[in-house]
């Protein structure tokens, strides 16, 4: 009877990786299951797991990620150990052993297909809600320049530090989740119940892989680097609400986390958060195409705007924190961008994390409709 029961165990878990398989199949074949099942489906899934992740005060999915941890460096090795030296359990050791890797196995392709995958083979959302066209060279130069202006006036009005840097001291969860579900007016996706968006407490770590944010689809939670810099906050806790909502396209998610802080939000932090966070991808795509015409806006750029763009992190955060580094940061580094590089990929976008970049065209969609 117990032979038969772990058998049955066996056989359920494997008749759900099927049904996981065929699910991605379907969505990469057929677009609209993937947006019927995104659409009308997850919020039913993502609103109440949501709900129950949001209890616990702490990230539950970076609890999760460390139990991992502790199952590859600690559990395998004491599987392997128990095998070689536990000869009258082997048989047991080894049943249990696969019963436990075969369900985590499970579970993470449950909740990958069910909380991410199926949702990277949706309608593109310019296709959705903007009208696509292609765009010229002397409009993003005008984008840029607009980018500029709302930057330098913006600058003046937010609040700094000792150090003349920006820093936010409000409620970020309470107004991004005003500014993603005014959102939703425009974008109906967005509609709906927000978490409060939670600090990872082993930021070092996601600063040694340049990560500001972090959804994870087996916790359903939007998570936060807590040693980054101010400005970047409030773009990032809106970039994480989009993935609860469905849209897990790394360019759509920092469009509409530009859109909700710069055009739904009154909160003068939330929009330049927005509009910097815009002018560094505009810029880049300005020198990257060699746009020369364009150069001269460069110098435009205030001085409480260079204080602020393209900083991630506090100066001196490595110094500080030297002592937390268990793996160098280059190799942290590496590892982490080939492997969101590698998701990226085999879920249909050949850009890999050049996708973040693509949030431009979104932006010349949206201000220059066709």
């Amino acid at each position: 009877m117990k032979k038969l029961h772990i058998k049955k165990r066996y056989s359920v878990l494997l008749a759900i990786c099927l049904i996981m398989l065929l699910i991605n199949i379907l969505a990469r074949i057929f677009t609209p299951f993937a947006d019927f099942y995104t659409e009308k489906i997850f919020p039913f899934i993502t609103n109440p797991f949501s709900f129950i992740s949001g209890i616990f005060p702490f990230s539950f999915g970076e609890i999760l990620i460390i139990l991992a941890v502790i199952l590859v460096f600690i559990g395998i090795p004491l599987t392997v150990i128990l095998l070689i030296f536990g000869k009258n359990f082997r048989r047991k050791t080894a049943g249990t052993a696969c019963l436990i890797y075969l369900s985590v196995f499970t579970f993470i392709l449950s909740t990958e297909t069910l909380n991410c995958f199926v949702m990277y083979q949706c309608t593109p959302f310019a296709e959705k809600y903007l009208s696509p066209s292609g765009h010229t060279r002397t409009q993003l130069t005008e984008l840029y320049s607009l980018l500029i202006d709302n930057a330098n006036t913006l600058a003046k009005q937010v609040p700094r530090d000792s150090m003349n840097c920006f820093e936010y001291n409000g409620d970020v969860n309470k107004e991004a989740r005003k500014a993603m579900k005014k959102a939703g007016e425009t974008f109906p996706q967005l509609k709906g119940y927000y978490p409060k968006a939670k600090p990872i407490q082993f930021s070092y770590f996601m600063s040694q892989s340049h990560l500001s944010g972090i959804y994870f689809p087996f916790s359903l939670e939007a998570n936060y680097n807590d040693d980054m810099c101010r400005t970047n906050l409030p773009e990032t806790v809106c970039h994480e609400f989009s993935h609860l909502k469905g849209f897990i396209q790394e360019d759509e998610a920092s469009f509409i986390a530009f859109y909700a802080t710069t055009q739904c939000s009154d909160d003068i932090s939330f929009q330049y958060s927005g509009y910097l966070e815009a002018l560094e991808y505009v810029h880049n795509q300005i020198y990257k195409n060699n746009i020369t015409d364009a150069y001269y806006l460069t110098d435009n750029i205030s001085d409480n705007v260079r204080r602020d763009w393209f900083r991630f992190l506090p100066d001196n955060y490595w110094e500080e924190n030297e002592k937390k580094e268990v793996i160098p940061t280059e190799t942290v580094s590496t590892v982490s961008t080939t492997a969101l590089d590698t998701n990226i990929k085999i879920n249909g976008r050949t850009e890999g994390v050049e996708t973040y970049s693509l949030m431009v065209e979104l932006l010349l969609d949206f201000y220059y409709p066709e």
